[in-house]
C-alpha cells in the first residue's frame, strides 16, 4: 500500500474528539477488566448474546416482552452499531488527520456493555498517511481493510446465524458511514467535503456498489444525506419506525428531515 507507515494512535486521538462512535481507546487491558479479543465476536454463540442484551433493553425501555421483539430485527440493528463503532474512527482519521488506521482485528478488544457504543479498544495498531491521496485511493484501501478484513467477517457471521440478507447488512454498514459522515460534517463543516468524498468513493466500490447513495439537497451547503435502497428491520420492532436514510421512509418526510438539519 503506498505511503508512509505511521502510529495510528494520533489520529484516533483526533477522531475520538468527535464523539464516542468515534473513540478507541489507546492501549486495552487484559481479560481481567472485561476486554475481549475481537475474535470473539467471529463465533455465533457470542454474536448471539449480543443480540440477547440488546433485546433485554428494548425490552426495558418498551415494556414490551421479548416474544414481542423479533430477533432479527434486533440482530440487524445491532450490527448496524457495531459496523459503525468499527468503521468510524477510521474514517474520522483519514478526514481529520488524514491518516488511515490500518484496522487489523488482532489488534483490537471489545468489552461488552448493555447499552450505549460497544467500546473498542486497540494497541500497536498501524497505519498509512493519506493526507495527498484523493477520495478514490483512501475509499479502495479503506474498503480493502476497514470494511473487507474487519467488518465482512462479522457481517457474514450476523447474516448466518440470524438469517439476515446481505442486501440488509450491507445497507447496514452504508448506513454507518453515511451516519459517520454526517457526524463529521456536523462537528467540522470544513471537512463535510472530504468524509462525502470518500465515503461516495467506498459506497460505489463492491460490496457497497447499489446499497445507499450520498445526497446533496442544497447545493449551496456542503452537506450529504445517505439514502437506502433497502432497510435496516427497525420498524418491525414495535414503536420503531423508519429512519431517515431508509427507502421505506416518505420523500416528503426525508425532506423535512433535511431542511431540521440543515437549518441547524
Amino acid at each position: 500500500m503506498p505511503g508512509s507507515e505511521v502510529d495510528a494512535g494520533p489520529a484516533l486521538e483526533a477522531a475520538a474528539r468527535l464523539g464516542p462512535y468515534f473513540a478507541w481507546l489507546p492501549n486495552a487491558l487484559g481479560p481481567s477488566d472485561g476486554w475481549r479479543p475481537m475474535a470473539d465476536l467471529l463465533d455465533p454463540a457470542v454474536v448471539a448474546e449480543r443480540v440477547d442484551a440488546g433485546r433485554r433493553v428494548l425490552c426495558r425501555m418498551s415494556g414490551l416482552s421479548s416474544d414481542e421483539i423479533e430477533e432479527r430485527a434486533v440482530a440487524s440493528t445491532i450490527f448496524l452499531g457495531l459496523a459503525s463503532r468499527l468503521l468510524s474512527p477510521v474514517l474520522a482519521a483519514a478526514t481529520v488527520a488524514g491518516v488511515l488506521p490500518l484496522a487489523e482485528s488482532a489488534r483490537l478488544w471489545w468489552r461488552p456493555v448493555e447499552g450505549g457504543p460497544m467500546p473498542i479498544a486497540f494497541a500497536g495498531l498501524p497505519a498509512v498517511d493519506c493526507a495527498e491521496w484523493d477520495a478514490v485511493g483512501v475509499a479502495g484501501a479503506f474498503t480493502r481493510t476497514a470494511i473487507r478484513s474487519l467488518v465482512e467477517p462479522v457481517l457474514d457471521v450476523f447474516g448466518e446465524r440470524f438469517a439476515l440478507s446481505s442486501q440488509v447488512l450491507w445497507g447496514n454498514v452504508a448506513s454507518a458511514l453515511g451516519g459517520a459522515a454526517g457526524m463529521i460534517a456536523g462537528h467540522s463543516p470544513h471537512l463535510a467535503g472530504r468524509s462525502a468524498a470518500i465515503v461516495g468513493a467506498v459506497l460505489a466500490t463492491p460490496p457497497l456498489t447499489g446499497m445507499a447513495e450520498l445526497v446533496r439537497p442544497d447545493p449551496d451547503r456542503a452537506r450529504w444525506f445517505l439514502v437506502r435502497r433497502n432497510c435496516c428491520l427497525y420498524y418491525r420492532i414495535p414503536g420503531g419506525g423508519t429512519c431517515g436514510d431508509c427507502v421505506l421512509t416518505p420523500e416528503d418526510e426525508r425532506r423535512r428531515h433535511w431542511r431540521s438539519v440543515l437549518s441547524r
